[in-house]
């Protein structure tokens, strides 16, 4: 698209540089210009700056230079065309088109958009008629209160196959476009274009810019596909787009994780406990076109999106899939992590019943790639025999093969080697001592091999209520220095916590952290503990913050500082987790001797590393 000079230069007297930036990044004054964290790389001291007089953005870091179309060009990942059309949108100024059937199509296209949006409308009052209130009553179980409803735009087709055509034709629409927006279907035999959605809840679907380009729609009752989307057209190919797209490039040029699951009301469920990244495809496993759109969504180097999955067998084989799709694309700072659900849930069931917290943690336990490349290769198999070892190496080659970069190609085949060599000389060793099981720490060993620990050798044996003191003490410090919960969010989420009466507390704890904020700091102990009173757990707050509580750990009590009190807490969950993984690793060496599968072979050896890293004064054995 050829645009003339002069209405350039009208954008950019229209539309200053530090507006338009300032709608996308946090600008701050320095004299005559404005400076800002870099968005094209990561820093942390202020190397971006604006300047409106001279008309150019400038990055003293990374060396990003251009103008106010070049900036939203590469910000907002658009092309020339699409940035100079949302500029001149925000100017309010119509664009010039030189050539005739530039002028055609763009009338063309603009008039597509415009009847998706009036359908949409349309389909969103439906939702609101007596026909519609199954629909409507699908949602409400669903846990969508109004303001979801809206905020998502949510609609209901009639099932009435003739009911949008005249609705559409009377604000002006032609039949024609209705049919090439993928609206209507042309029946094969004679007669007139009906409706393609029809007894359906409607999802729109938008594009990178915001509009809406199609729809999603799930069946309320009958027969028929379960979801249906549009049709291929001029506007929408589903193998390209994601569901959330536009909501989510906001999100991550913030810095919020960018999530991929597998549904509309999951990317939903996710916005609303505040994940705003989140996206999904439409009803086809994750395309490698939707990786790059994934991709082009972080504004910096490290773009490492996580895919999330469910945690039963059909989830664990998309998984699968979608390493497949994306070993071929990795590159420097360009990789994905995976994520798998509880068995039996997904995030909008998890989300529901367990909050947000809850999904926080699935996020936090995501693996890297080659993590779950080396499970999908080696999970349940034995490597017994020289043919077993050549076939993993095999395999794991062509796997790596895959991989167009070949500096990332190059590091992915020293570590599932280095992988390898630790797994066999392990089961080696394991069936070299068949009356020990568990592996010790101190005897002759591989060079470099990270030790096997069991009992004494690893961490002191805790005593038995070691984990109901640590418990309580996590949960009296939360309470006696509030300010804390924020900071020890992800902590309190993760620990699992057999006694009722304090696994409620806890639950309590996480409902409340965002609301701390709002306290002043010499108030929020006090306010706190009469909330939880008046939940319920006066009794079980009068023994869990008894003097006691305190006696070898002052840290905890409600006069310490809150830097002491967050010094105690990081301490006290490093031991404890130093004596949780002792105890797994002395079970897992003694499955590991009762039946030697590479399933429990694995769970040793990670597990040692989890206790190496764990161990700030571990050593290796000579």
């Amino acid at each position: 698209m050829a645009v003339p000079p002069a209405f350039l230069e009208e954008l950019r007297a229209r539309l200053p540089l530090s507006e338009v930036i300032g709608r996308r990044l946090r600008l701050v004054r320095a004299g005559r210009e404005f400076a800002a964290p870099c968005p094209f790389h990561n820093e942390k001291t202020p190397s971006f700056t604006v300047n409106d007089q001279k008309g150019f953005f400038h990055c003293f870091g990374c060396g990003a230079h251009g103008d106010v179309v070049g900036f939203v060009m590469r910000y907002d990942h658009l092309t020339f065309p699409e940035a100079v059309e949302s500029l001149a949108a925000a100017a309010g100024l119509p664009v010039p088109r030189t050539e005739p059937e530039d002028r055609r199509r763009h009338e063309h296209r603009k008039g597509l958009y415009e009847v998706i949006e009036a359908a949409a409308c349309w389909f969103e009052q439906q939702l609101r008629t007596p026909a519609g209130a199954a629909a409507l009553a699908y949602l409400r179980r669903r846990g969508l209160d109004e303001e979801a409803i809206a905020a998502f735009r949510l609609g209901y087709a009639p099932a009435d196959r003739g009911a949008l055509r005249p609705a559409l034709e009377r604000a002006g629409f032609a039949i024609e476009a209705m049919v090439e927006a993928g609206l209507l279907k042309r029946p094969e035999s004679a007669g007139a274009p009906f409706s393609f959605f029809r007894h359906r809840v409607l999802f729109p679907v938008s594009d990178r810019r915001g509009r809406i380009v199609a729809f999603g729609g799930r069946l309320i009752e009958g027969d028929g596909p379960k979801y249906l989307n549009t049709g291929e057209t001029p506007l929408f190919h589903k193998g390209q787009l994601l569901y959330g797209l536009s909501r989510a490039r906001a999100a991550a040029a913030e810095g919020q994780p960018v999530v991929v699951v597998e549904g509309y009301m999951d990317v939903i469920a996710l916005v609303r406990a505040g994940y705003a990244g989140a996206v999904a495809p439409l009803g086809t496993a994750l395309t490698e076109t939707q990786l790059e759109a994934v991709w082009q969504l972080f504004p910096g180097r490290d773009k490492t999106p996580v895919l999330c999955f469910d945690g039963d067998a059909a989830g664990r084989r998309a998984a699968w899939r979608a390493v497949e799709r994306a070993l071929p694309l990795l590159a420097a700072d360009r990789s994905v992590r995976v994520a798998f659900l509880p068995a039996g849930d997904d995030p909008d069931s998890l989300i529901r019943s367990r909050g947000g917290a809850a999904f926080g943690a699935v996020l936090a336990r995501a693996r890297s790639l080659v993590d779950v490349l080396w499970e999908m290769e080696t999970a349940e198999r034995r490597f017994e025999t020289p043919e077993a070892k050549a076939g993993l190496k095999a395999v794991l080659e062509a796997r790596i093969a895959q991989i167009a970069d070949r500096t990332v190609q190059g590091y992915y085949r020293g570590e599932v080697s280095r992988r390898a060599q630790d797994l066999f000389w392990e089961l080696s060793r394991s069936r070299r001592r068949p009356d020990h099981p568990a592996m010790a720490g101190r005897g002759p060993g591989r060079p470099g091999a990270l030790r096997l620990v069991t009992g004494a050798s690893a961490t002191p044996r805790p005593p038995r209520n070691a984990s109901h003191r640590w418990h309580r003490l996590l949960l009296a410090t939360l309470i006696n220095h509030p300010n804390l919960l924020e900071e020890f969010h992800e902590v309190l989420a993760l620990t699992e916590i057999s006694d009722p009466g304090l696994d409620e507390v806890r639950h309590a704890l996480i409902t409340r952290a965002d609301g701390v904020a709002a306290v002043g700091p010499a108030d929020a102990g006090s306010a706190l503990r009469e909330w939880l009173a008046n939940q319920g757990f006066k009794d079980l707050l009068d023994d869990l913050l008894a003097p006691g509580t305190y006696e070898s750990h002052r840290f905890a009590a409600p006069g310490a500082d809150d830097a002491a009190a967050r010094r105690g807490l990081a301490d006290g969950h490093a031991t404890f987790c130093r004596i949780r993984i002792g105890r797994e690793l002395v079970e897992a060496g003694k499955r590991l001797g009762q039946d030697g599968t590479l399933h429990n072979l694995t769970r040793v050896v990670r597990l040692r590393g989890e206790l190496a890293l764990s161990d700030p004064d571990s050593e290796e054995p000579d």
